[in-house]
């Protein structure tokens, strides 16, 4: 198929309305993004209903404004990329429907993505790219895994979370210390003005083989170290032994992957992959030659659209077939992800 193809992308997974458009040829033209975390702040978490009716409220005018900063009338699109999964339901049927009826007005193909295929190639979207294979750790919210990544839809998961998913341990943590919604970044702003070595938490299950995580047992650590009438130098020297321990343990199941697979290259993506310290740690591998790292750039590491506009590239370049209907799954492993 055609590399020079335009591609809009829609995510709507979870609380951020996002559009994108990338043109094989000249890569991402514009991209757009409303965060409902403010709204969400309130409850201390997402609220689901909240959140599909804030999409279906945002979504058209969101798309519009997308597509005149791309310079590109609706008719200019070649295919629209939607995240058809994992993620809350009525967030993906939102964008799932806009999505299909912008395709059936326009006769642009409709490509249904993967929300974390989309974040385990939005390194692509950088000028500095991994060549295939590579290893990929893919941290956020609500995932934490280590894959083998042998091409579009090739995709080897070699261990992940056995419980808690980083980000969602860091924003789990936040909420304990007193942190606002959401929890994850608050948490790393306060860690900046720990104490290094007042407290000292396990790196969890490093000390056995395999390459599976486990961080649910970090919280509960931090909760028997909290003292009732904590001062804010002790949360913050909290934070940031909660904060080493999770990136400690990152890096060295990470460092042990690249040794177990023989790979050199390695991709960090998702959420926490924006960590400050965690990408420190992963910078000073790739300055003593264990791996050549592969970041995408922090506003591409949380949800966005251009990862998804992506994806649909690559799906699009790949098979050039389009989706039937609305495709959404609030669950959907990574495994049962088709090969483009």
């Amino acid at each position: 198929m055609g590399i020079a193809v335009t591609i809009l992308g829609i995510e709507t997974s979870c609380d951020e309305t996002a559009a994108a458009v990338y043109n094989g040829e000249r890569g991402l033209l514009a991209h757009r993004l409303y965060s409902q975390a403010a709204m969400h702040a309130e409850y201390g978490g997402v609220v689901p209903e909240l959140a599909a009716r804030d999409h279906a409220g945002r979504i058209h005018a969101l798309v519009a404004e997308t597509l005149r900063a791309a310079g590109l009338e609706r008719t200019g699109i070649d295919g629209i990329a939607y995240t058809a999964g994992p993620g809350l339901i009525g967030a993906l049927l939102v964008g799932g429907a806009f999505a299909a009826g912008l395709a059936a007005a326009t006769g642009a193909r409709l490509i249904p993505v993967h929300h974390l295929e989309g974040h385990l190639l939005a390194p692509m979207l950088e000028a500095r790219r991994p060549e295939f294979p590579f290893l990929a750790l893919l941290v956020s919210g609500g995932h934490t895994l280590i894959a083998r990544v042998d091409g579009v839809g090739r995709y080897a998961i070699l261990g992940e979370t056995l419980d808690d998913a980083a980000g969602e341990a860091f924003d789990k943590t936040a909420k304990l210390l007193g942190l606002p919604y959401p929890g994850g970044p608050q948490l790393a702003r306060l860690a900046q003005s720990g104490q290094p070595g007042r407290f000292r938490f396990s790196r969890p299950m490093t000390d056995r083989p395999g390459l599976e995580f486990s961080f649910s047992g970090l919280k509960t650590a931090v909760l028997t170290a909290l003292p009732k009438d904590a001062d804010a130098q002790t949360r913050a020297d909290l934070a940031l032994a909660f904060e080493e321990a999770v990136t400690d343990t990152l890096a060295i199941k990470c460092r042990r992957a690249l040794q177990e697979t023989g790979l050199r290259r390695l991709v960090v993506a998702g959420g926490v992959g924006a960590n400050r310290r965690l990408r420190d740690k992963f910078a000073q591998m790739e300055q003593h030659g264990e791996a050549e790292m592969y970041f995408a750039r922090p506003e591409f590491c949380t949800d966005n659209a251009a990862m998804i506009a992506y994806a649909g590239w690559a799906r699009y370049r790949a098979t050039g077939e389009s989706g039937s209907g609305i495709q959404a799954r609030a669950r959907w492993p990574l495994h049962e992800l088709e090969p483009a």
